[in-house]
């Protein structure tokens, strides 16, 4: 059975980084970038799947202002995809959204000009997700990894809210 936990504990969030960055080489690498975002998760929100005590799936958030947050790390280990745990763990960063007064939620990924299959599914997720694509910036990261920015308006900005 699948739960979806909001994780406190530094050392938690760590392992969970691990175990799951480092069985996704398509999404995610080097090693030591890997490394620096598990201690980098460990001051951020973090939402971890687990099947039983095994760890599948996360999501850090990076909290960038009063009305935005990021999915700043998002990961599902392959053998649990089209299984509806990347939308629960989403829906779980909606809800913390919603709950701390966030108005947008953004996610950066690798933009389709990059021609990169594995991220091809990764964009239609976001998609599904109600994600819009705002811009993209080819030197984000470096020229042969385009940087798609993405948004999704968690709550409608109130008059006077800003």
């Amino acid at each position: 059975m699948i739960t979806i936990k909001t994780i406190k504990n530094p050392d938690e969030k760590t392992r969970v980084t691990l175990e799951v960055m480092n069985a996704l080489p398509e999404w995610f690498s080097p090693p030591e970038d890997i490394s620096n975002k598990s201690i980098i998760h460990r001051e951020y929100p973090f939402i971890a799947a687990y099947d039983g005590d095994r760890a599948v799936g996360f999501a850090a958030i990076k909290i960038h202002n009063p009305y935005t947050a990021d999915v700043y790390n998002f990961g599902v280990l392959k053998e649990y995809h089209r299984m509806g745990i990347g939308h629960q763990m989403m829906k779980t960063c909606f809800q913390y959204c919603e709950e701390n007064n966030y108005r947008f939620l953004t996610v950066k990924t690798l933009d389709e000009s990059a021609n990169y299959e594995p991220y091809n599914g990764t964009r239609e997720f976001y998609k599904r997700e109600g994600f819009y694509p705002l811009e993209v910036f080819t030197t984000f990261w470096d020229e042969d990894n385009p940087c798609l920015f993405m948004a999704k308006v968690v709550s409608e900005v109130k008059e006077n809210d800003y």
